[in-house]
């Protein structure tokens, strides 16, 4: 008897505390999908890849009649510099936030499809549904991950339809702005429903004009035989050649960028949602952000 009953003790001991450790481990929290942090290094090589983006798109404003302005030569040493500071934004995000290369192939992954959507719309009116995956994608990879995202993506999609040439590494930095900045939106962490794909369709928007008047800005001093109110004159106050690019961009580009613009919108808030909790299921099975967990150790023996 006396045997029966310790082992029947020992039993309900060992039940009991079989007990006890089952909902401790079903009661821990699923870490809930949060963007790429952007730690000191990968911000300082973001500000270092936007200056000289500014500085190439910038200079022929302030440059002297007898410049001799043309992208095609100093595209190619913009194109060899972008691609080393590109490589230093992976690496100072991987170095600030640890992340694995399930993280780095799921990069991959969403710029191979913002390449294949492109030619999509590519001639159509300024319709490119690429612009709605770069804005969805960057606010849920942060600004960091988002800015390569958005770059790679324009040069695997120029590579894609054969449209190489000097304005390439121009779209990938306009690209890469246009994604960055979805990951520069407000609340990642707690704004989620609709209020999150307006925020979205409205920041998309107006990226999406944006995107065109940066590349118009990159190509609109090269473009001669066109009427002195719209061209560029070399040497001439900034202020007037901003009016006269202002009547450029309102003459040319607009009837390609409001189309753009409100695809961007539509797609956002039609599929928007579905893509969003796609995506963040995805960042859940890649370390984004490993959160150390610690194993209770064992207990000491009472007196």
């Amino acid at each position: 008897m006396t045997s029966l009953s310790g082992s029947s003790g020992s039993s309900g001991s060992s039940g009991s505390s079989g007990s006890a450790r089952a909902p401790a481990a079903d009661s821990a929290p699923v870490p809930r999908p949060r963007p790429v942090r952007l730690g000191p290094r990968s911000a300082a090589a973001l500000v270092l890849l936007s200056a000289v983006g500014v500085a190439a798109f910038g200079w022929p404003l302030l440059a002297g009649s007898t410049s001799g302005l043309a992208h095609s030569g100093d595209a190619p040493w913009l194109f060899a510099l972008l691609l080393p500071l590109l490589l230093a934004v992976v690496v100072a995000t991987i170095a600030d936030t640890g992340l694995d290369a399930k993280a780095v192939a799921m990069l991959g992954v969403l710029a191979a499809a913002g390449a294949a959507l492109r030619p999509l719309g590519a001639g159509t009116a300024g319709l490119q549904p690429m612009f709605f995956l770069m804005v969805l994608a960057g606010r849920v990879l942060g600004p960091g991950f988002g800015f390569v995202l958005g770059a790679v993506s324009m040069f695997a999609s120029a590579l894609l339809t054969g449209g190489v040439g000097p304005w390439m590494p121009f779209q990938m930095l306009a690209m890469g702005w246009f994604t960055m900045g979805a990951g520069l939106l407000p609340a990642p962490d707690r704004l989620r429903g609709r209020g999150e794909l307006l925020l979205l369709a409205g920041y998309g928007a107006a990226a999406s004009v944006l995107y065109g008047l940066v590349m118009n800005l990159q190509g609109w001093p090269y473009i001669a035989g066109m009427s002195s109110s719209l061209s560029f004159v070399p040497g001439d106050p900034l202020g007037d050649n901003l009016a006269r690019f202002a009547a450029y961009v309102l003459a040319t580009s607009l009837g390609w960028d409001i189309p753009r613009a409100l695809l961007t919108v539509v797609l956002v808030l039609t599929v928007g949602g579905p893509v969003l909790r796609t995506l963040r299921r995805a960042t859940r099975r890649t370390r984004f952000h490993p959160d150390p967990r610690f194993a209770p150790g064992p207990t000491a023996p009472g007196p």
